[in-house]
């Protein structure tokens, strides 16, 4: 039996809808070896971005800038999201990013997908609300060359390339865009990944 709760470790809510997908780890407190969901708490984030720098200040700047200007965008993402009295991205990722109830997870394990649930009832509970994004080409596809004999994630991803940075599988609801960072994902490429992820 598989268990998205079980094996998914990073930051977040238990039961998230978006899901982001990174391949490296914060080198504070126990975020290393962390094996399950740990929903952070109001001024976490600071911490954060205190103790490991500029790089993980972008990575939560930026995913709190894509929720933002994907619920202005879809308003049935935004009525079902908590936040939605937030007037900007800041008070957003300050109050909701990664805390217990906010649907969202940042994600330091490989996706599990809704075809690997040995079950109808594990995959109704599973995924069927879910957007999965994988930060970063590079991640992407070392996740499909992987060589690992049980690589179910690597057997479940059917990417459609759009071009050298995005690509999407509709089936497993799954986007895979730049690393979130000012320069890669920049407010320009956030609109673009708002228009793919309000396709899916």
């Amino acid at each position: 039996m598989t268990n998205a709760i079980i094996f998914n470790a990073g930051l977040g809510d238990r039961n998230a809808r978006i899901n982001v997908y990174i391949a490296n780890r914060p080198n504070y407190q126990d975020f290393a070896t962390i094996s399950g969901l740990k929903a952070l708490s109001d001024g976490d984030i600071e911490a954060l971005n205190r103790h490991c720098g500029n790089g993980w200040r972008k990575v939560f700047n930026v995913y709190a800038k894509l929720l933002f200007a994907w619920r202005s965008a879809d308003p049935k993402l935004a009525k079902g999201l908590p936040g939605a009295k937030c007037l900007n991205w800041q008070t957003y990722r300050d109050n909701f990013l990664l805390q217990a109830g906010s649907q969202t997870s940042l994600l330091f394990s490989p996706p599990i997908f809704r075809n690997q649930f040995d079950s109808p009832d594990e995959c109704r509970l599973g995924a069927n609300n879910t957007y999965n994004i994988i930060m970063g080409r590079t991640y992407a596809k070392s996740l499909l060359l992987s060589t690992a004999p049980k690589n179910a994630t690597a057997a479940s991803i059917n990417l459609v390339w759009l071009d050298e940075e995005f690509a999407y599988d509709t089936v497993q609801r799954v986007v895979v865009c730049p690393y979130f960072d000012y320069r890669q994902l920049s407010n320009a490429k956030i609109i673009r990944l708002v228009e793919i992820l309000i396709s899916l």
